[in-house]
Parts: C-alpha cells; structure tokens; sequence
C-alpha cells in the first residue's frame, strides 16, 4: 500500500460522514452541476438567432461561447484551493450565486460585447461547479455505495448535453434565447437553498490551511487556457498556421503550458497538484479521457451539422433525433452503478469502449437517404456505451487516491476532460472543411463531357429545367445544379471520414481500462 493509500485510512479522513442524508446533498451539488452543463451546450443553436438579435455576425457570435469556455477551464482547477481557502459551502454558493446574477446579465444583454463579458462572469462562476459536485458526491456516500453516486454525476454530464439543443431549439423557436439563460435562475435559487440547508464540510476542508495563492501558476494556467482556447475557436476562420498570429498564440500556448507543468511540480504551494498524475488509476483514467472525449465530443458535434446540413432538419428536430442517447444513457448508468460493487469495473469499461467505437462507427455507414431511425438507434447505442464506459471510469479513477486530494483531482480530470473536448470539436470541423475539399476536387476531375456518367445526369437536368427557364438558360443552371450534388456529396464523404477516425481513436483506448489497479468496492464497511 503506498502513500496515498494509507492516508486514506486515516481515521479523519476515512471514517467522515454527513450528518444527514447522501441524497439530500447530492440533489443539491447534481442540480447546481446539471444547470452549469446544460448551459454549455444550450446555446448552440440560438447563434445565429443571438447574432441577429445584437447586430452582430455570426462569427462574432461565436465568442459567446469562447469566452464562457475559456473562463470555465480556468477555474475548474483552482477549485480545491479556493475551497480550502474560503470554505467549499461557501465557496460552492458564492458560484453559483455569481452563476445566477450573470445568467440574469446575460439575459439582458444589450450587445455582443456586454453579452460576452457576462459569459466570461458565467464561466468563473460555473467552473467550480462539476469538480466540487464530484468530489462532494464521492465524499458523502460509502465506498461501496460511490458506484450509485457516481451513477447519478454521469446522468448530469450525459443527459444536460442531449437535453440542452432541444430546449435551446424549442425556447428560441418558441420565445427567445433570452431565455436559454433566464431558466437558471429558478434552478439555482433552488440549488442554493438546499445547499444552505444540507451542505458541510468535512474536517480535512476545516482544518486545512491553503496558504498564500499560487500567483505564477494561476498567471500561467490563464495564460494557457486563454490562449489555447483562442485558437481552437478562431483557427480554422484564419486558416491555422498560415496566419502569423495564429502561430505567435500557439507559441506562447505551448511556453505557458511547459512552464505551468515546471513551476506546479516543483513548487511546494501549487495552485493546481499536478502529482496527482503519480497515481497510476489517475494517470490512465485520465489519458483514457483525453482520447475518448476528443472522439465524443467531436461526433457529438458534428452529427447535428450533417442533420441539418445535408437532411435539412431544423435545430429543434436534430435535437429531438439525438434524443435517444439520453435514454441509453439513463438505462447503462443505472445499471452500471447497481452492477459496480459486484462486479470488475475496468471489464465494464473496455465492453463501453468497445460499444462507443461500434456505435460512432455505424454514424459513418449511413445513406443520404436515411430516415430518422438510422440516426436514432446508433444514438441510443452510443448513448448506452458511453454510460457504460463513464461510470466505472469517474469511479476508479479517483479510488485510490486520499478523499483530502479528490477535490483538486477533480478539477484536473475535469480540465483534462473539457480541453480535450474543445481539441476534438476544433479538429472534426476541421477535418470535415479539409476533407471537403479533397473530395470535391477528386470528384470534379472525373466530371468531363465525355463521360457517359455525366452526360446522362447534365441531359436530365436539363430536361427537368427546361419547362421552367427555357432551354438556353437550363443549360446554365444544369451546370450549378451538378456543382451542388458534387459539393452535397464531398460534404457526406466529409463527414463519413469524421466519423470513421473517431471510432478509431476510440478504439486506441479499448483495453488501457486493464492498465487501473483493480478496486475492490464490494464488501466494504459503511463509515458511520
């Protein structure tokens, strides 16, 4: 038993427990948590609609979203320190107390630029959230027991993100994006009441003293996020590295991470523990993370544009057809969280892979003529698998360490979890422009006027236009008409090829889960 482990025994730390119910906390910690997930994936489709709205374009309006992004990812880290320093109850409602006054800024928002600086308030107000949600559940219920509670944390991060497009989609369509925002605030002024009434701290929180603040780390992870967030959003608008300022931010981005890494390992008061990653469960949970969320999130992304796209289905309909993956999600969860305690997790965890790579795989196999069920049963499978998957996998990878380090754990895992997600969004879309293009110019050097193929297709075009614009002008537009197929089917192949190499990054992770330290979560000794 190493280190870690053994100050996990410590009658402090381990034989802690809340003074009133587990589930009367967490519904308080889950629902502060699924409101600040839900708004990140809420605004997706009220873009344009926001753009329109403020008189700004759409481009602009995409910093809606950088800003609330890069923000989030940088407090996430930091929440073990600030917990420490102020308190995690106090610290936990003072965010979300900011949460509800910038959701009712956001709301209200004249223009883009008022709009963006309360996203950046929003941001440092939500990104406690998850991590101290986490840890708090993993504290508050028995070892044998945090199989169920993290049962209930994944439901939050699967289902907010399926949930949110659809009732972004509905609200806008229906009312306004204003109140994409304006629902936060009767959710958290019912998170924050129960929070006042339920929450605690445990001892190690009390009497931990956090010391003076990291000021070069907290410098240098702003400075990193910042800039990596930066140019993910705007790197394919201008052209990646062949724009100069592109090149100077992922200089400064890659410096200011190197840095980061140097000063947190040898400092003695780091603002963020990077030595968590000496913990083997951690290290491999977490590297498992970073690879299966730049594929998730990236089909996750992408499947809506093909929907809309190339099907022509509206916001609120692609919604309502990846619907189905909360479902699967909800079944896997609950029974993987009952299934945890008596069984191997890691097995669990190689099976969900196995299945998310099969079930992204089945998205890069469908026709232009696919209806509705084509897209919603893969859904529910990759839905089922990813729960699946995330259970077992939040739960070891914060078994063996001390419950005094899951707090900063946390806010590693969950930047580790985010970042890699903006990574995979950023190289899928553009994958799919690049991929475009390459198709296109192979399909339109096969296209020759004496080509029996293309003779055929111009003839009936034509034919077909010719009733409706004369003969002389069908011509011409037969010519655009056949430019349009080629560019529908470049995009299709695009995003066949998407699809394909994230199952295929998936599938790299298949059985790294045996990699863990196998957990024994079955037959442990409630702590009184």
């Amino acid at each position: 038993m190493n280190t870690d482990e053994r100050r996990d025994e410590s009658p402090e730390v381990a034989e802690w427990h809340p003074s009133v119910n587990p589930w009367l906390i967490a519904l308080a910690v889950v629902l502060c948590s699924f409101m600040e997930v839900l708004d990140t994936t809420i605004l997706t489709v009220a873009l344009p609609y926001i753009a329109g709205s403020l008189s700004s374009t759409n481009e602009e309006s995409t910093w809606v979203l950088t800003s609330y992004l890069v923000a989030n990812g940088l407090v996430m880290p930091t929440s073990g320190w600030f917990s420490i320093r102020f308190g995690r109850k106090r610290f936990l409602m003072a965010c979300t107390a900011i949460f509800l006054v910038a959701s009712f800024f956001c709301s209200m928002a004249p223009s883009m630029g008022f709009l963006v600086l309360s996203q950046v308030m929003l941001g440092l107000g939500g990104g406690a959230m998850q991590p101290i949600a986490q840890a708090v559940l993993l504290e508050s219920f028995p070892r044998g027991k945090r199989g169920i509670a993290m049962t209930l944390f994944g439901l939050v991060v699967i289902t907010a993100p399926v949930i949110g497009p659809v009732l972004g989609g509905w609200l806008t369509d229906n009312y306004s994006w204003r109140w994409c925002f304006g629902i936060n605030i009767p959710l958290g002024l019912l998170a924050l009441l129960l929070m006042a009434r339920f929450l605690e701290d445990p001892p190690y929180i009390k009497n931990a003293k956090a010391g003076s603040i990291d000021g070069v780390g907290f410098g240098l992870l702003t400075l990193w996020v910042a800039t990596l967030q930066i140019v993910l959003d705007k790197g394919q608008t201008a052209d990646w590295f062949a724009a100069t300022w592109i090149k100077w931010f992922s200089f400064v981005c890659i410096c200011a991470f190197i840095t980061l890494v140097f000063w947190e390992l040898r400092s003695r008061n780091p603002l963020v523990d990077l030595r968590v990653f000496k913990n083997r469960n951690f290290w491999v949970g977490s590297s498992i993370v970073a690879l299966v969320s730049m594929s998730m999130y990236g089909s996750l992304t992408t499947l809506p544009l093909l929907l809309q796209g190339l099907y022509g289905y509206t916001a609120e309909s692609a919604g309502w057809a990846t619907a189905s993956r909360g479902v699967g999600a909800l079944v896997a969860m609950v029974l993987s969280g009952l299934l945890l305690a008596k069984f191997d997790g890691r097995w669990a965890m190689v099976a969900g892979i196995a299945g998310l790579t099969g079930s992204t795989f089945m998205f890069g196999r469908v026709t232009l003529d696919a209806a509705m069920p084509n897209f919603a049963w893969p859904c529910a499978f990759q839905g089922a698998f990813i729960g699946m998957a995330l259970v077992p996998g939040m739960t070891y990878v914060m078994a063996t360490l001390p419950n005094d380090k899951i707090g900063n754990a946390s806010g590693v895992f969950n930047l580790v979890r985010n970042l890699s997600g903006s990574i995979g969004i950023s190289i899928a879309m553009t994958s799919i422009s690049r991929f475009s293009q390459i198709y296109r110019s192979q399909m339109v050097g096969n296209l020759t006027p004496y080509d029996p193929a293309y003779q055929q297709h111009m003839a009936g075009f034509t034919a077909a236009l010719a009733p409706l614009a004369g003969t002389p002008q069908a011509a011409q537009l037969a010519h655009g008409l056949m430019f349009s197929v080629v560019q529908q089917q470049a995009t299709y192949q695009a995003f066949m090829a998407v699809f394909a190499w994230s199952a295929l990054v998936t599938a790299i992770t298949t059985f790294a889960p045996l990699l863990m330290k196998k957990v024994a979560l079955r037959g442990e000794v409630h702590m009184h």
